[in-house]
């Protein structure tokens, strides 16, 4: 599944100069190329680090990625404004539709989505798989609620009311934290819904990215939000369990997520909703590059080929060092198939 971003969240370009190896194919494409790319601010890190080390190994055309959120990646896409688009909420039917030029949708990445606090004197919370969308629903308004109490034994629960705290911008963690909460509660799922930027019941407060989601949190008692696991474990904040649907009570980790992503099964389109994966952590989403079938030249197919290849190959080495999960390699012989006969000038 926002899934998903950290602080990475942090809507800025990335330049970086790298030149294409070019296959014996290719040989006659010597120029450089830039290729332009927008969206997700969930893998924006782990992007920034592929140009880095892409560069590394290959100088001599420019990969650019601005962090404008999923929304935007999309919107972008469609308008053909960027080389290759970014989102953590896969494009709807209706979305490729309008993409005039075709498009593939390519996993990068996996990654989860934690629920965050500020409960002065309570360090450790479980929240359960009924009782997270409740909340932030609107059903569970104080904190001493009976349902939460009923998890926490021993722990001193405030009566104060619980301040829920969610995304200002539309964006792929939300997205992958409200399909998760809609796959396990049918009231959330009628009254909020799935999207990246949902209808919210309780008048929430809001900040703008991960960081504006856990500044607003850390200086709110009583209130609870969502951010990206790295984001959360890289500013050390209080993270509460949850549940999976085997009743297991997990904290996120590295290894629950790679198992999550391990148990999606990637149809022909590469587009996965699975809001409740069968195993791991249960609030977890692939992010998607998205790509055109057709570009206005060889030489800017040639290099969006080289990109995806080396992004899913040597790339995949760089997951683990930012806490986002793998695609398996089964599927990236699949994914690169497809890239490598279907993406024409």
């Amino acid at each position: 599944m926002a899934l998903s971003t950290a602080f990475r969240r942090a809507a800025t370009a990335s330049v970086v100069t790298i030149a294409l190896t070019l296959t014996p194919v290719l040989t006659a494409i010597a120029e450089a190329v830039t290729l332009n790319g927008a969206g997700a601010t969930f893998p924006a890190l782990l992007y920034e680090r592929y140009i880095s080390e892409f560069k590394k190994k290959n100088p001599g055309a420019t990969v650019n990625y601005q962090a404008i959120g999923s929304g935007g990646g999309i919107r972008q896409t469609i308008a053909g404004v960027v080389d290759f688009g970014g989102s953590d909420a896969a494009m709807t039917d209706d979305d490729m539709k309008k993409v005039d030029r075709g498009v593939i949708l390519v996993p990068t990445a996996g990654g989860s989505v934690v629920p965050i606090f500020n409960l002065p004197g309570v360090s450790n919370l479980k929240l359960g798989r009924e009782v997270l969308p409740d909340i932030f629903s609107g059903r569970i308004t104080r904190w001493n609620d009976p349902r939460i109490a009923k998890d926490n034994p021993g722990v001193n629960l405030p009566s104060s009311n619980i301040k829920t705290v969610v995304r200002a911008d539309g964006s792929g963690t939300t997205f992958v934290f409200v399909n998760h909460l809609s796959a396990v509660n049918p009231y959330f799922r009628g009254r909020v819904g799935v999207g990246t930027a949902p209808k919210w019941t309780t008048n929430p407060l809001k900040g703008r990215g991960n960081a504006g989601v856990a500044s607003t949190v850390q200086k709110t008692s009583g209130s609870i939000g969502y951010v990206e696991q790295s984001y959360a474990e890289k500013n050390k904040l209080n993270v509460a369990q949850v549940q999976t649907k085997r009743g297991e009570w997990l904290s996120p980790s590295l290894a629950e997520t790679n198992k999550a992503i391990a148990s999606l099964k990637l149809p022909d389109n590469f587009r996965v909703f699975d809001g409740d994966p069968d195993a791991g952590y249960p609030i977890t989403g692939l992010t998607w590059m998205m790509i055109y079938r057709r570009y206005d030249n060889p030489e800017k197919a040639a290099a969006v080929k080289k990109w995806v290849e080396w992004v899913l190959t040597e790339g995949q080495e760089l997951n683990d060092d930012l806490n986002f999960a793998r695609i398996a390699p089964s599927d990236v012989q699949r994914i690169l198939q497809v890239v490598r006969n279907e993406v024409k000038p």
